[in-house]
């Protein structure tokens, strides 16, 4: 670039450095990755810097090559998360639905769990509920059910100590 070139560039500010320098941000563009997308991120990226109101700038051109860049760098990550997704959504599309007797085997295990936090007392499996399920604080249940928080915190343990157990059974069995 010339020196005159640049002069006439900062006097015009980022859309100046733009025009004067359009077909060299196109090219980097394009070496990065773009190819036939490289006009459609020249827009976009005359759209990003024009809409702001910046300060001056000391090296305006530094300035919007680093703004292309992180353009590229924003749809590469894109890109990749949109793959991740769409691989996640194939993967699980294709996972096969469980046989009958495993339907059966898992609705008896959770009749089994129910029983167990049942048979830990009504105010053991109501705090349990009220926590694992609803997801109220452990402070807030000893508040709406008249105990202490210690209290809550031993209930819970009971419940979690029963369902280990029964864990260790399914694994087991």
């Amino acid at each position: 670039m010339t020196e005159a070139t640049e002069r006439t560039d900062a006097g015009q500010g980022i859309e100046g450095v733009l025009l004067a320098n359009r077909d060299r941000i196109v090219r980097f563009l394009m070496v990065r990755g773009a190819g036939d997308a490289a006009e459609d991120l020249f827009q976009d990226l005359w759209m990003r810097l024009t809409d702001r109101s910046t300060g001056p700038i000391s090296d305006p051109l530094s300035y919007v090559m680093r703004a292309a860049n992180n353009l590229m760098l924003d749809r590469y990550r894109s890109a990749q998360r949109s793959e991740l997704r769409d691989k996640a959504w194939g993967e699980s599309a294709a996972m096969p639905k469980p046989s009958a007797e495993a339907l059966l085997i898992s609705r008896e295990q959770l009749l089994l769990v129910e029983q167990a936090i049942a048979a830990t007392g009504e105010r053991p499996a109501a705090i349990f509920r009220r926590f694992r399920i609803d997801g109220i604080s452990q402070r807030d249940i000893a508040g709406e059910m008249g105990v202490s928080l210690s209290t809550v915190e031993a209930d819970l343990r009971k419940v979690y100590a029963m369902l280990a157990d029964l864990r260790r059974q399914f694994d087991a069995g």
